[in-house]
């Protein structure tokens, strides 16, 4: 179960679709040690923005490609955060719909990893343990 817990959280994190919360949250309710839930699925889901940062830094040149990962539209609307609010932007990776875009950003304006790296963990942390929070309240 941890390894799934793992990777499921890493690919939510990535281009490709996919939930976590809900084998965080079976893991839970099957007894699983809560801390280590914790620490795999904000690791493993900071680990998926990772990739996006990469992509953003690597593959930008690629963007005008039907295959590219992100639409225009999730790309603008990313910058335009990044533009308002700088790297503090990074905190809200955890949100549906503008969280990879955010990373993926984040690599293409080649914002110092170290940074990235921490702002990411944070913001996906936090989700991590607000679910873990609420859902042990129930």
């Amino acid at each position: 179960m941890y390894l799934s817990i793992f990777l499921t959280a890493f690919l939510a994190a990535t281009i490709l679709p996919a939930q976590s919360e809900f084998v965080v949250v079976a893991a839970q309710r099957m007894d699983y040690d809560v801390w280590i839930i914790w620490w795999l699925a904000s690791i493993g889901n900071t680990l998926g923005s990772v990739v996006n940062y990469v992509l953003g830094r690597f593959l930008v040149r690629y963007q005008d490609r039907r295959w590219f990962p992100f639409k225009p539209k999730s790309l603008a609307r990313g910058h335009r955060w990044f533009e308002r609010f700088g790297k503090w932007s990074l905190l809200m990776a955890w949100a549906p719909f503008i969280g990879d875009p955010l990373t993926f950003i984040a690599g293409m304006l080649r914002l110092t990893f170290w940074q990235f790296l921490i702002l990411v963990f944070i913001s996906k942390a936090g989700r991590y343990a607000i679910l873990l929070g609420i859902t042990q309240l129930f």
